[in-house]
């Protein structure tokens, strides 16, 4: 008896050299991150060590540029005035991919016994202190610095560039400064550049070393700042009612604007948040002052509330001021706006993500009250952020110093998983354009 001949039609002959083709991509991708690793270990402590305040990346920027310049791509400086963009062009037409890392570090003294401690000090606000990678920037250079050098070494197989964004100041300007992502796209980025996608990750405490943790939609709060200054009319402490008490009033906005969240919006929506952190008012016992001064801030996930939220909160402020015979101004900063992952690009990411850390390491995580800048990357075109464990295995990432801690610590061993999620998402999108 004849064995059948196996024969295969034109479309499973193209299905399985597309998968051969795709196993050849991924072993020499593999071997790419695998060299590239020590590195970004390497480039990661020396920024550790060498930290920089927002707006005054000076150093960090050299040292990015001369890196990017190394692997031939077309450098530009200066943007939002530390920033840098490596432009890298792919040998095939394509669309353009955004990859973003931030560059700024804290006004922390570290407190983490590693041989590549921050030593460094610098003014702020007047006053010396000490500098630290206390939010893990440090490592998200690192990584974006390994991810140019790996898709350099493969630039003639991408169907499309890639920008690799070096963005300084994501921890806010200094007072007086614009900064940020905010300025970078004010400046033209995107319109120079049009990329059609953006990625961006961060790492955090609060996930076990190698451990990703993404969701869909709302990811971040926006995040704003209030002031209200409370102006009533001074007198003796034992005969109020011979002036108008500005602290009584304050009190009762403080507890007022409390039912903004509980009672004037619909939290079925989304989430809010409306905090003080500063009362100030008064200098004696037995004065009460003419005026008080309250400071805080909201946090939130949808951009319409963002705004009911603001009315309502002037409102009461300024009537309960005034039903006590007080005078309440209320001035709104506006912060980072809502950071939304977008839900198809979201879909699109997860194998890219699976890719990287492993199927069950890669989990949807809870709402962050917590703000970022990427957002306005985020609203300008379609935009996917993720986050990235690196508490150590043994430590419980419950208990672990949390970024901006003075002890924040990152296990270095999740550094290749996030450079291969970075590297991933950017030729995975790519393929998927170029197949389309």
């Amino acid at each position: 008896m004849k064995k059948p001949l196996i024969t295969l039609s034109l479309s499973a002959l193209a299905f399985v050299s597309h998968g051969a083709c795709a196993q050849a991509q991924s072993n020499t991708l593999d071997a790419a991150l695998k060299k590239s690793e020590p590195n970004v270990i390497e480039w990661r402590r020396h920024i550790h060590q060498n930290p920089e305040l927002g707006n005054r990346e000076f150093e960090t920027a050299k040292y990015i540029t001369q890196h990017l310049k190394a692997l031939g791509m077309e450098v530009e400086t200066g943007i939002a005035h530390t920033g840098v963009v490596g432009f890298l062009k792919g040998g095939k037409p394509g669309p353009t991919v955004a990859l973003r890392a931030d560059m700024d570090a804290l006004p922390v003294t570290e407190q983490v016994d590693i041989p590549f401690a921050s030593k460094a000090k610098t003014q702020y606000n007047g006053e010396e202190v000490g500098v630290m990678h206390a939010c893990g920037h440090d490592t998200h250079v690192a990584m974006l610095m390994g991810a140019a050098e790996v898709l350099a070494g493969m630039r003639d197989e991408l169907a499309g560039n890639i920008l690799f964004i070096f963005q300084p100041a994501e921890e806010g300007a200094p007072d007086g400064e614009e900064g940020g992502a905010e300025l970078m796209l004010k400046e033209g980025l995107f319109k120079k550049y049009k990329p059609a996608v953006a990625f961006g990750q961060h790492v955090t405490s609060s996930l076990p070393s190698g451990v990703i943790g993404y969701r869909s939609g709302p990811l971040m709060a926006s995040s704003d700042q209030f002031k209200i200054h409370v102006h009533g009319r001074q007198t003796h402490g034992s005969r109020p009612w011979g002036g108008v008490d500005p602290i009584t009033a304050s009190a009762q906005i403080v507890m007022g604007t409390q039912t903004l969240v509980s009672r004037q919006i619909d939290i079925t929506k989304e989430p809010a948040v409306v905090s003080f952190g500063i009362i100030d008012g008064g200098v004696r016992n037995n004065i009460i002052p003419d005026s008080v001064y309250m400071n805080g801030t909201i946090r939130n996930f949808d951009m319409d509330n963002r705004q009911e939220i603001f009315k309502r909160l002037k409102v009461t402020a300024e009537k309960i001021a005034e039903a006590s015979g007080a005078e309440a101004k209320v001035e709104i900063l506006e912060g980072y706006p809502v950071t939304v992952n977008n839900p198809a690009l979201t879909e699109e990411a997860i194998p890219a993500l699976k890719a990287a850390a492993g199927d069950d390491k890669v989990i949807v995580i809870p709402k962050i009250t917590g703000a970022e800048d990427f957002s306005f990357f985020a609203n300008e075109i379609p935009g996917f952020y993720y986050f990235l464990g690196v508490t150590p295995k043994g430590k419980d990432p419950s208990t672990a110093a949390s970024n901006h801690s003075p002890q924040f610590y990152v296990d270095e061993s999740a550094l290749k998983i996030g450079t291969k999620a970075i590297t991933q998402l950017a030729i995975d999108y790519l393929d998927r354009q170029k197949n389309q």
